[in-house]
């Protein structure tokens, strides 16, 4: 998803919870996994890119780690929030970056599709589904990073392709409002899998309110 909309998500699922300077440090963390050299070359684990479902599923566990591993030592929280941020980056672009909202709204005939607040953000049916897919990346979408280019690379890239595939921005059609609602619901969702590890103590920390 473009950063825009990243840090959408991030306010309507935590803004609530944490305060402004943890949610800051969360976002900005969230935010650089789209960095072009350090989060995009090589990594399509932080995007759920490639098929890379168990690679970026590991990635998540691994931030988890890193914020249990920080409370369980009694470190500092800045690198907690961080890690949140990048686990939270890599959740949210599932439902961009996969065809997973798609096959949700196939389940639907026309005419009776449930309004994008019902998505259901972790179906196990299509999350073990042979037929979740996520875009390749390809050498050529570099173009994309040049407005002016980007309508030929759309034209030159397979139809399996990122550039084809995601659900970044409202361009991409109806769908998008559906990509939106359920990485909130999977931000909330990964927000409560880490507060259920956490003491009272701890999880005021984490708030930032302790």
């Amino acid at each position: 998803m473009l950063q825009a909309y990243h840090a959408q998500i991030i306010q309507q699922a935590l803004g609530e919870t944490f305060s402004p300077r943890a949610l800051e440090t969360i976002t900005a963390a969230n935010l650089r996994q789209d960095d072009f050299l350090t989060g995009q070359i090589g990594h399509p684990e932080y995007h759920f890119d490639a098929n890379r479902f168990a690679e970026s599923y590991a990635y998540i566990e691994a931030q988890r780690a890193i914020i249990l591993d920080m409370f369980n030592g009694g470190g500092e929280v800045v690198p907690a929030w961080e890690a949140f941020g990048r686990l939270t980056h890599t959740a949210q672009d599932f439902y961009a970056h996969s065809n997973y909202v798609r096959m949700w709204v196939g389940r639907f005939p026309e005419g009776e599709l449930p309004g994008p607040e019902q998505i259901e953000a972790l179906d196990e049916t299509l999350l073990d589904s042979p037929d979740l897919r996520s875009g390749e990346i390809y050498a050529i979408e570099v173009l994309a990073y040049f407005p002016v280019l980007r309508p030929l690379m759309l034209r030159l890239l397979p139809k399996d392709a990122h550039g084809h595939m995601n659900l970044d921005d409202p361009s991409k059609g109806p769908l998008f409002p559906y990509a939106i609602a359920a990485a909130v619901k999977r931000t909330t969702h990964e927000y409560a899998t880490v507060a259920e590890a956490l003491s009272e103590l701890e999880l005021a920390r984490f708030w930032d309110n302790a």
